[in-house]
């Protein structure tokens, strides 16, 4: 059977977070009993609580870029990175105290996506450059992966248990390609041939679960898709929305709390949040 996320009671969101600036949503993640949220246009993260939802607070990041396509937490180093796709940089931003960029480093051409691989590094992808470049945590680069023929338009990429990267690619025709660590594709997924879900369109975050199953928000389609790493099989993710997902950009998928995060740049700028989310066989 194919990988499907189900809500237990409904498949409407738990919680809706409005826009109070009419700002589209770039990126969201989470950390312990916190959630951030980075908007377009904004030179701050904002700071929920996880249980309640209520804004905390927000952390200042002076001279970020109009850009921040991207933010992650690091559940060993307790802080967060945050893309910068206009100034080519990403900062390292420490959830707590008054001085919050600890670091600045300069990273290939059109940093996007950012994740936490198994050593604890941070990964980002460079969309201008077509690279996966891996980082300590305060700015070492260990190494730099050239992403092969078949990739191109990288936006996000995640390491799954086997030690690949799977890797969305942001284009018109979009694809999900898995890659080895030499940049070589192991498998694609674009068009599904056992479903009708038809072309990805423009493809951008990726969530991936202790399975290796991921998850895809599909922008140019406004959906979330699900692909199973075992059978293969593609499929929309059944969720219930007013005016349905507009323009799905950020995802985050938080397996500790069961929780679906899905961050809208269109329509109204919604941050939607999915409780009692599992996956099934």
């Amino acid at each position: 059977m194919c990988f499907t996320l189900t809500a237990a009671r409904s498949n409407s969101p738990t919680r809706i977070i409005q826009s109070q600036n009419s700002d589209g949503v770039w990126a969201v993640t989470s950390l312990d009993d916190d959630v951030f949220v980075v908007r377009c246009s904004s030179q701050s993260i904002q700071v929920y609580d996880a249980v309640t939802f209520t804004l905390k607070r927000q952390i200042a990041v002076p001279t970020l870029g109009p850009w921040p396509h991207d933010i992650t937490a690091c559940t060993r180093n307790k802080c967060l990175y945050l893309s910068d796709y206009y100034q080519c940089n990403v900062r390292r931003v420490e959830v707590a105290g008054s001085n919050a960029v600890k670091k600045i480093w300069p990273v290939a051409s059109g940093p996007a996506g950012l994740s936490v691989n198994k050593a604890f590094n941070l990964v980002v992808t460079c969309c201008g450059a077509n690279f996966l470049q891996e980082y300590t945590t305060h700015g070492t680069l260990v190494r730099e992966i050239c992403l092969q023929a078949g990739v191109t338009s990288p936006w996000h990429a995640v390491q799954l248990s086997t030690g690949d990267y799977v890797v969305s690619q942001h284009k018109l025709l979009g694809v999900v390609s898995v890659v080895g660590v030499d940049g070589q594709v192991v498998h694609s997924y674009g068009q599904s041939e056992t479903s009708d879900v038809g072309q990805m369109e423009f493809s951008r975050s990726l969530a991936v679960t202790k399975n290796d199953d991921i998850l895809v928000a599909d922008e140019g389609n406004n959906r979330i898709l699900s692909i199973s790493r075992s059978t293969g099989c593609v499929q929309e993710l059944a969720v219930s929305v007013d005016g349905g997902i507009q323009s799905p950009y950020g995802l985050c998928l938080d397996e500790s709390r069961d929780r679906l995060f899905i961050g809208e740049w269109g329509g109204q700028h919604r941050l939607l949040v999915f409780d009692c989310v599992t996956a099934t066989p």
